[in-house]
């Protein structure tokens, strides 16, 4: 029990800081930086993102081992898991219609963009892949999904400042978002081989 333990505390922080998907494998970078403007529409998306990670990993995780594995049929891993991401999209999308719709409409096209993901997609296909047992696969995916957050929080803080500070017209807008995210980067650099999986 304690190295399983043990397993899935170094999967969470492997896949939230030290591999983080957004600054060491450059993952997920449509959504990053059209979120990331405001500190209230980043902090939704987080929620939001890390929900709809955990879920599609377990969810991913009992069809792959239960249905695709016996049936001989992972070759279309790809395919259904993308159906199943896709699905729970689309009810979480219902859900924060109903229950926050000024959050549904500041996100916008961003909230159905999150079942193109590509971090949503590689969560499965790695926890296939290294052959993670359910509880890890859930570890590997809600690191994931904080891994995601933390890079949206801290741009988002960085983005205000930004907006009031004096930049170089060439820079404004985009291309500094693109220079701190470089130097955010190089900082997560700092963590690599820190744990190796």
């Amino acid at each position: 029990m304690g190295s399983e333990f043990g397993k899935m505390l170094e999967l969470f922080i492997s896949a939230s800081i030290v591999n983080n998907f957004v600054f060491t494998r450059f993952l997920g970078l449509c959504i990053f930086f059209g979120v990331s403007r405001k500190m209230e529409t980043a902090a939704g998306m987080s929620v939001t993102f890390t929900a709809v990670m955990m879920v599609s990993a377990a969810l991913s995780w009992v069809v792959f081992n239960y249905v695709m594995v016996p049936l001989e049929i992972t070759f279309l891993k790809i395919v259904i898991f993308i159906g199943i991401v896709a699905g729970f999209v689309q009810v979480s999308d219902t859900i924060m219609r109903k229950v926050a719709p000024g959050l549904y409409y500041k996100l916008g096209i961003y909230l159905a963009l999150i079942s193109t993901n590509c971090i949503i997609l590689a969560v499965p296909l790695i926890n296939a892949g290294e052959h993670y047992s359910f509880l890890q696969s859930i570890a590997f995916g809600l690191g994931s999904g904080v891994g995601f957050a933390i890079a949206l929080l801290i741009m988002a803080s960085i983005r205000e400042k930004i907006e009031i500070a004096d930049v170089p017209g060439p820079f404004k807008g985009s291309p500094i978002a693109f220079v701190v995210t470089g130097l955010l980067a190089l900082a997560f650099a700092g963590f690599s081989g820190l744990i190796t999986l």
